[in-house]
């Protein structure tokens, strides 16, 4: 990347919390964030709730949790020192590896002295009259900043169903994005689950392991393909490390950033046999061959989704050994894509356990929490533990959480009440100098990748700014609407779109999100990054800069 000079770090000439920038948040986003500031030499201070780096990886402790990319296909790739000296265990790293890993990073770049632990944002407020942030945290301290980067984690926003009783139960209680840094013991206890997406799936697996009793409460079944998770040798890992090139040019030609890419082929056109033996072979692959390798009609058609959808079916009815429960764990509302494909590893197997039941609530809704346990419309249960894996506010919601307001004091979330307006998911109109990783609009695919594009892309307009002097900038309404008219028509012969979910913005568990919008870019990356180059290729043009 081109590099500027810029005015040396000097502490004796910084005002106590006056900065260059300010970065909400200290996971992948952060992280890489604060290493090119640093590398520019700018003054920033990096905000973050926990009491350490990770984020995603800091959060979410619960037993089980783990990555469903590829570990090596999710490393950064900005440092041929860091991919030469870090040595993954397993292809699916589990999550004490991961935040281990984080720190690596953070260490070893020494970043940790420009970031502030326990420190939740509560709001930040654009000032007009010198074009600053005002930035306060929760104890009352406040920064300001001239540019404020936002990267909070599109699935940050955990929530909690909206039962009765809620605080009335008096045993243990846990949600699983906040889950506690100490051991959580199953063993011999009456365990409920509520939830059974990507976390509930983990879960469950793991609590059934020890517990006297589990009941798992599912609302809507998800399609679940095996992790195929491996050790990596030392051998195997010194065989990845040779290949991170072609492995990381394979994510940046594939729609998702991910290693697996569609199959050209369309679906009915492939012979039957040919077709189903395709099909078994991602099925028995590592990841998510089948989501992300299949053939490219797959999540279009629906003739051809619904092929697709009865195999994995088949599946869970050869796994499950009661039909009726079987019957139950196949969506009946969504074909096999169309909302996130949690990974498994024997979970189908669960369900023959004799410890393990299941119970729809749509046919038994729970009605409250009570002091001794649940309570659903047919029957009352009483357990010595609840865990609630209900999932998050994606995308938008981490931001509505901040009180964040830009010109004329107008509320980002009162910007946003009909749904996201970005321009290239990285600026909102009417909040100058404020921009966004990871945020709506902004493709991700496989996180770090789309995270290092957009940080990067960052960085350089900060480069820009620097060398022309600029101290404002600011998306015109204009570029906003049609960056946003853009992305809604996106997509919009996808199945996934056509389906509730949290990648269409809909959570039954927060008031005012049970329509459908667009809250995250449906196109492929490659198109993504080819309109936000040409933008600074352009000298960003289309942004106001003063």
């Amino acid at each position: 990347m081109n590099e500027v000079e810029t005015k040396p770090r000097s502490p004796a000439s910084e005002k106590a919390n006056d900065y260059d920038v300010v970065v909400i948040g200290a996971g992948i986003a952060g992280i890489y964030q604060a290493y090119r500031l640093r590398e520019m030499g700018l003054r920033f201070r990096v905000l973050e709730a926990g009491s350490g780096v990770g984020g995603t990886w800091y959060w979410n402790r619960y037993p089980g949790a783990r990555f469903d990319s590829e570990s090596y296909s999710y490393a950064y790739s900005f440092s041929q020192e860091l991919l030469a000296e870090w040595n993954w265990t397993e292809h699916f790293a589990a999550q004490p590896e991961t935040l281990s890993y984080l720190n690596y990073v953070t260490d070893k770049f020494e970043l940790r002295s420009d970031m502030q632990f326990n420190s939740r944002v509560k709001s930040a407020h654009y000032n007009e009259s010198d074009c600053k942030w005002i930035v306060t945290i929760e104890d009352g301290s406040a920064f300001s900043c001239r540019f404020l980067i936002t990267a909070l984690g599109p699935l940050s926003a955990p929530t909690m169903p909206n039962y009765e009783g809620l605080g009335e139960f008096t045993g243990e209680s846990y949600q699983a994005s906040l889950w506690p840094k100490e051991p959580v013991s199953f063993a011999g206890k009456r365990v409920a689950v509520i939830g059974t997406g990507s976390s509930g799936v983990q879960l469950i697996q793991e609590i059934s392991k020890t517990a006297k009793q589990l009941t798992v409460f599912q609302r809507t079944p998800n399609w679940c393909v095996p992790l195929r998770n491996a050790p990596i040798t030392k051998e195997e890992m010194e065989s990845l490390r040779a290949g991170y090139p072609e492995m990381f040019e394979r994510c940046q030609a594939s729609p998702g950033c991910f290693i697996h890419a569609p199959d050209p082929r369309l679906t009915m056109e492939v012979p039957t046999d040919e077709r189903e033996a395709f099909w078994e072979k991602q099925y028995n692959a590592p990841g998510f061959g089948l989501w992300m390798g299949n053939f490219r009609d797959a999540f279009i058609s629906e003739e051809a989704n619904a092929v697709l959808s009865d195999f994995v079916a088949r599946k869970i009815r050869q796994r499950v050994k009661n039909p009726a429960v079987a019957e139950k764990l196949i969506p009946k509302n969504h074909g096999f894509g169309t909302r996130r494909v949690p990974l498994e590893t024997n979970y189908y197997e669960v369900y023959n356990q004799p410890n393990v039941r299941l119970i729809d609530v749509n046919d038994s809704p729970i009605k409250r929490v009570t002091a001794n346990g649940l309570m659903t419309s047919s029957e009352e249960f009483e357990f010595d533990m609840i865990v609630y894996a209900t999932g998050f506010d994606a995308l938008t919601g981490s931001f509505d959480r901040i009180d964040i307001r830009g010109e004329n004091g107008v509320p980002l979330k009162k910007a946003w009440e009909h749904g996201p307006e970005t321009f290239l998911g990285i600026f909102v109109a009417g909040f100058p100098n404020f921009m966004m990783i990871a945020g709506p609009h902004m493709a991700l695919g496989n996180a770090p990748r789309g995270i290092e594009y957009g940080s990067e892309w960052i960085s350089g307009l900060l480069r820009f700014a620097a060398q022309k002097n600029i101290t404002r900038i600011a998306a015109p309404f204009e570029a906003m609407q049609s960056w946003t008219e853009y992305v809604r028509g996106l997509g919009t012969e996808l199945l996934a779109t056509k389906i509730d979910s949290w990648m269409t913005g809909v959570n039954k568990n927060v008031a005012g999100k049970t329509q459908r919008c667009v809250i995250r870019y449906n196109g492929p990356a490659t198109e993504y990054r080819k309109k936000c180059d040409e933008v600074a290729k352009a000298n960003y043009q289309q942004l106001d800069l003063s």
